[in-house]
């Protein structure tokens, strides 16, 4: 009667003992570290092993471990001191590298090998990375201009305005666009086009003649561009945060140009400042074949083109200014790899409009070289074999699949409107203080303490394998949430203090209820087995109905709410599990094959 079969002993066994393997490693903690990389525009080598282990010694710092990595070298330390001297210094003797600070996990590799991660705490527990960045405004104004370029150059088209030129002059706040017409009466023509269709531009007269007229941005004009500007930068780089998988960032507005990241319990802080503020501006730009890219460096390069360097390599490559097509049409871009040299690569859809001028573009340029350029830097530059269509292409030249991913995922949660500059960086320490912290850990001991001495004190043997429970319910909290990466902070504490109340509510129906079967005169084993079977639809009624409003909480709240929604949903989960199968088999165990005139719960 309350024997489980070997398999599910086996499943309860195996459940128990992953719990244990995934939830070790939070113990480990974390080192502090730096990782030095390449700064944005630099070919992207990585930082030599030797000049950094070379820097660090011949100034007599002290480092634990230095590690090759993808992205450049990763340095362990002792302490938070030490990391910050190394920094320093090797921001002054490595020119063109940044050294960035990151925790690095202290987790055996054997146990990383098998995915054991540590836990992901908030900034109010363990601290993290504090951006300040600057949105360089005015390029989104420049930006702006370049468009209309080519906006007025069809508009007079289709309006049959025989224009000679239209071209941006000027800089930063004197920026305007200067107009050339054949004649007088087709400026005239011009200025109504413009009137008519281009509200947001004002038309003036030029001091060079009557066939010349310059348009500028409207002062509210440029101000919404401005305040644009600020708002699509908040927008994508929180996109690109949850595409990183932080939880909990705090991603806000500070002041006219200026965008505060925090980001709580990250790892890789190099890889995420790079991701969060690369402009992810991509262009496709025709390569000048009517001049020497030699010369060019040599004597300047000459009107309509500029050069530009590669991504990997720094090679330089001489294209023409003009950019025949921009990442704005743009739908999706997902990492892969070459199905004929298995190199990494990126697949990019466009939308209706960008596949019909990618199509025309490579249709009118056949035998020609094509660059694809990231944040005016080259990654590739093909020769166009035939017309591409359907709004499909390919993008190569990445070093690793790790790069791939990262192109992709800047692409697909869309370009920065402008650039932004890092104007401050910090690592910061528990925003509550370490007595909030140490109170908020207490409470925990404190309140599973009295838990325990209630349930072996009312219960008596079943009480004390409801304690059991309880500590497994903890441990399978910290290695579910160490497994999906959730990160704690100390409202997440508060929803663990209240799951550890909540993970005993369902085994005290369950002993009330066997308490009932043996005052109705049932024998032990009946009892029990009824209890568990009676009990089981209020105790799901129970936890399913929290679980929705954990679930609403987290869906619905943000920063403190979403952190109480996520430790109170696991431990909701977990509960039921421990509380339910755990005890039960226990329980089956201890008297499944014994003959009982009476058990030991508590029952007068």
């Amino acid at each position: 009667m309350n024997r489980y079969p070997l398999w599910k002993y086996w499943m309860i066994a195996g459940a128990i003992l992953l719990a244990f393997l995934y939830a070790v490693p939070t113990l480990f903690g974390t080192d502090p570290g730096l990782m030095v990389t390449p700064t944005q525009g630099q070919a992207k080598q990585g930082a030599s092993v030797e000049r950094v282990k070379s820097a660090l010694e011949e100034a007599g710092i002290q480092y634990r471990a230095l590690d090759k990595r993808k992205r450049g070298v990763a340095v362990r330390f002792d302490t938070d001191q030490t990391r910050d001297r190394a920094r320093d210094l090797l921001q002054k003797r490595l020119e063109n590298y940044a050294a960035g600070p990151m925790r690095l996990s202290a987790v055996p590799g054997w146990l990383q090998a098998v995915g054991g991660k540590n836990m992901n705490l908030g900034l109010d527990l363990r601290g993290g990375v504090h951006l300040l960045m600057e949105v360089q405004v005015n390029k989104a104004i420049q930006r702006a201009y370049e468009r209309y370029v080519d906006e007025l150059r069809t508009a007079f088209r289709e309006e049959e305005v025989r224009y000679r030129a239209v071209q941006m002059v000027g800089a930063q706040e004197g920026r305007f666009l200067q107009l050339k017409f054949d004649s007088a009466a087709a400026a005239e023509q011009g200025a109504q086009v413009l009137q008519n269709q281009y509200s947001e531009l004002s038309v003036s007269p030029s001091d060079s003649g009557p066939r010349f007229l310059q348009a500028q941005l409207t002062s509210q004009e440029q101000e919404r561009l401005r305040d644009w500007a600020v708002e699509q930068s908040l927008t994508t780089m929180r996109t690109r945060v949850n595409q990183l998988g932080v939880s909990e960032p705090v991603i806000q507005r500070q002041g006219q140009r200026r965008v505060v990241v925090q980001l709580p319990g990250i790892q890789d802080t190099a890889r995420a400042k790079e991701v969060i503020g690369s402009t992810a501006q991509l262009e496709f730009k025709l390569v000048d074949k009517e001049h020497s890219v030699q010369q060019a460096l040599e004597e300047g390069a000459p009107p309509g083109s500029e050069v530009f360097y590669g991504r990997q390599n720094g090679e330089p490559y001489l294209l023409e200014k003009r950019t025949v097509l921009s990442g704005e049409f743009i739908t999706d871009a997902r990492a892969g790899f070459s199905q004929q040299t298995n190199q990494p690569l990126v697949h990019v859809s466009f939308d209706a409009k960008g596949a019909r001028l990618f199509g025309r573009l490579t249709g009118n340029n056949v035998g020609d070289r094509m660059a694809i350029l990231l944040d005016e830097e080259v990654i590739t530059a093909p020769v166009i074999q035939e017309r591409i269509g359907g709004g499909r292409a390919q993008i190569t030249g990445m070093a690793t699949p790790e790069e791939a991913h990262d192109v992709a995922l800047m692409l697909r949660a869309g370009a920065l409107p402008a650039p932004v500059k890092v104007v401050e960086e910090r690592t910061v320490g528990p925003t509550l203080g370490q007595d909030s912290i140490e109170q908020g850990l207490n409470s925990i001991v404190i309140g599973f303490l009295l838990v325990v001495a209630f349930m072996a004190v009312y219960y008596r043997l079943f009480g004390l394998v409801a304690n059991v429970a309880l500590v497994l319910n903890l441990v399978f909290i910290v290695a579910v949430m160490s497994l999906l990466q959730a990160t704690l902070t100390l409202p997440g504490i508060a929803g663990i203090v209240l799951t550890v109340g909540m993970a005993v509510d369902a085994n005290t129906l369950i002993f009330e209820r066997i308490r009932e079967e043996i005052r109705v005169g049932n024998t032990p084993h009946a009892a029990i087995s009824s209890g568990y079977g009676k009990a089981l639809s209020t105790i799901a009624d129970a936890n399913i109905t929290t679980l929705i409003a954990a679930l609403v909480l987290f869906q619905f709240g943000s920063g403190p709410v979403k952190g109480f929604a996520v430790t109170l949903s696991v431990g909701i989960l977990t509960s039921m599990f421990t509380a339910i199968m755990v005890t039960r088999a226990i329980i089956n165990l201890s008297v499944g094959r014994r003959r009982l005139t009476r058990i030991s719960i508590g029952e007068s």
